[in-house]
């Protein structure tokens, strides 16, 4: 519920109050501080409201009792408890979680306030807080950034999550199409400007990270997911010209050449009149566009060799092939996993803003279906059509696989497609796993990253009234993606069985960049 209503704030509205996450004392409010802690590192809006144990019960052993005004103080922008039933239409925590940086905040209603009575007439109602203030950069930082693109030689814009929850996707496609720049979508970032426009060279991302002169940064931070900036991701001279809502941001990691604090669709708009005013594009037949688009060529050649694999069991390319092809392009797409969401963001493009939801900024895993859940009911009340699609790992399904239930219970047009390979990164086949069974006890001789084989996480959807299938082959695989996406009334599930032994394509780099500093 927690990580649902954090996905409401990010999709809804950066000026619209975010959404309440009711949950009862003790145990309810400690599970739900993963979803604290998610929304908070995400930047997303979020207000949680926790029952506590009463006042007068404090340090007695109360029912469920938990310090837990102290221990949300860690994961939330704001944690309060009012003072007394006068004071709670108060609208601290709204302004809190929407103005500047988004994060949750949490409100302790303690259990002796649910049966005490107040005075109407002495309840002080605050109408809805103001409109979140929009600030704008120094014209000296912004006409300096400007200069320092101009003077490159290889440019790359970074357009992060920050720019798709500021709702800048219009100012920042005419800023692309102006200046001519290459740009990279963060996974959340993607869609910003669509995938497939010509100058998103997210297919060529470690070699323009490596060899870029110069680094604009819209909305995106440099954490693990941008390797810091620091080398060898990124040339140890790179300027950086960094475009964020929060002081605190600018400078993190990496000294930036220019900085620009302020609203990012805001910022955005000043940079494209000082582009204007200068005529500044970057030419399409440079050095630089070339190395990228040889490097595009390359990848995409790789990746559609391994995607058109006939062999069986298939890999996961082969599965992102297909349902690239079948999908709606308008869809919500949710995942999570290791290999499932990494393979999956490279091969599943991104058309519009705010489409794309997953693991984020803290890495967190059993976030998929409570974001499919949050999805859904959004696009029930803005665009009842349009489909949501949760691709999970069957290491990530295995988190919150119940939610199944909810998904049927209020029949929401879901389709969940688990990419199994028996483990996590990867796991036994069935003729395997008998092999090694006869060594005894599987809680010693059986590898603790390998799941249990062709495990039928489709019969769980059909016990609760959905569709479930069971494919193993491209052309089930294709029967069952055209059922389902033709089917908006039943909730589905299927569970495509693949190599326990597919992977990534080779990399360039590990994954993670381990910092030197």
């Amino acid at each position: 519920a927690c990580y649902a209503a954090s996905a409401v704030g990010y999709l809804t509205g950066r000026d619209i109050p975010p959404a309440v996450c009711l949950v009862v004392s003790g145990p309810g409010f400690l599970h739900a501080l993963g979803g604290m802690a998610n929304a908070t590192i995400n930047c997303w809006p979020l207000i949680v409201i926790g029952g506590s144990s009463d006042r007068n019960q404090e340090t007695m052993g109360a029912f469920q009792e938990f310090p837990q005004v102290e221990a949300g103080r860690l994961y939330n922008k704001l944690s309060v408890r009012p003072s007394s039933l006068e004071v709670i239409p108060k609208k601290k925590a709204v302004r809190t979680s929407i103005y500047g940086r988004p994060g949750s905040c949490y409100i302790d209603i303690p259990g002796d306030f649910v049966n005490l009575q107040v005075n109407k007439s002495s309840v002080k109602y605050t109408e809805c807080c103001l409109t979140r203030p929009i600030s704008t950069a120094e014209p000296y930082a912004v006409s300096k950034a400007v200069s320092i693109i101009a003077h490159s030689k290889q440019p790359l814009l970074i357009i992060g999550k920050g720019a798709a929850y500021s709702r800048a996707e219009n100012s920042i496609r005419k800023l692309v199409d102006l200046s001519g720049l290459p740009f990279l979508p963060t996974p959340m970032g993607k869609g910003v400007v669509p995938d497939n426009h010509p100058n998103c060279v997210a297919a060529a991302r470690s070699t323009a990270l490596q060899h870029a002169d110069v680094i604009i940064l819209l909305g995106a931070r440099l954490n693990w997911i941008l390797h810091f900036g620091l080398p060898p991701r990124f040339q140890q001279d790179v300027k950086v010209i960094q475009i964020d809502i929060c002081a605190e941001e600018l400078g993190n990691n990496v000294r930036p050449a220019a900085v620009l604090l302020g609203d990012i669709n805001a910022v955005t708009e000043q940079l494209l009149e000082e582009v204007s005013k200068r005529l500044l594009k970057h030419p399409s037949n440079s050095e630089w566009w070339k190395k990228l688009r040889e490097k595009i060529t390359s990848n995409e050649e790789r990746s559609k060799e391994l995607a058109l694999q006939k062999s069986l069991p298939m890999n996961y390319y082969t599965v992102f092939h297909h349902i690239r092809e079948l999908i709606p392009e308008d869809c919500i797409l949710v995942s999570e996993g290791a290999n499932t969401m990494d393979i999956g963001r490279t091969m599943l493009p991104n058309y519009y803003p705010r489409q794309r939801l997953d693991a984020g900024t803290f890495g967190t895993m059993g976030v998929g279906l409570g974001f499919a859940v949050a999805a859904a009911m959004v696009a029930k009340n803005q665009k009842p059509e349009k489909r949501v699609i949760c691709i999970e790992g069957d290491s990530a399904f295995g988190f919150s696989g119940m939610e199944l239930e909810t998904i049927c219970r209020y029949n929401l047009p879901i389709l969940v497609i688990v990419v199994n390979n028996n483990g996590i990164y990867a796991g036994l086949d069935a003729s395997v796993w008998k092999e090694m069974l006869k060594g005894g006890d599987p809680t010693t001789c059986m590898p603790p990253v390998s799941l249990l084989p062709n495990s039928h996480y489709e019969e769980i959807m059909s016990a609760f009234g959905g569709k479930g299938y069971f494919v193993k082959t491209p052309e089930e695989l294709q029967n069952a993606l055209k059922a389902s996406v033709a089917d908006k009334q039943t909730p589905s599930l299927i569970n495509v069985m693949i190599d326990p032994r597919s992977e990534r394509k080779k990399q360039e780099f590990p994954w993670l960049t381990r910092s030197n500093m």
